[in-house]
């Protein structure tokens, strides 16, 4: 198995983008009628063979239980260091193969795994469960943004 970026996420001056190879730019072809985007990208900074070994996490959230397994996290540190994120699109540019956002919690120079349109139909879940702990976490993308998240998470300084 080979994976392939398709791009790059630019972080520059408070502003993020999508920078996509030139063999790839035809693909955003219909995609600028969306207002959101689910991006897949790595996260080559943590990509680190032992943290690629962890499979539980010490108190990750502040609310949380004192231990979890990383695939109860939405953390960096997995066995294969892949994020996803929604993000809405502010400005879009196919021909130079550019979609600005209004955030990405992605660092300069990620890879760019994929992007594909953020669609209810397949993304919202009206009857879901989640643990107890994190069930005042925001309901929804728009709230997320006004949310302190800081308040959230015990990350190592």
């Amino acid at each position: 198995m080979k994976l392939q970026a398709i791009g790059k996420v630019a972080q520059q001056a408070g502003e993020t983008t999508l920078v996509l190879e030139e063999e790839m730019r035809a693909g955003l072809t219909g995609l600028s009628e969306f207002s959101h985007v689910m991006i897949l990208y790595w996260f080559d900074q943590l990509d680190v063979p032992e943290l690629r070994e962890e499979r539980l996490i010490e108190k990750p959230y502040v609310n949380g239980p004192e231990t979890l397994g990383i695939f109860a996290t939405r953390g960096p540190v997995r066995p294969n260091p892949i994020a996803v994120s929604v993000a809405g699109i502010i400005a879009f540019d196919q021909e130079k193969g550019i979609i600005t956002l209004d955030y990405l919690d992605a660092e300069d120079g990620s890879p760019l795994l994929d992007i594909k349109p953020y669609t209810p139909s397949s993304e919202i879940v009206t009857s879901y469960r989640s643990p107890e702990w994190c069930s005042h976490w925001p309901q929804s993308y728009e709230d997320s943004g006004s949310f302190d998240w800081s308040r959230e998470f015990n990350f190592e300084a």
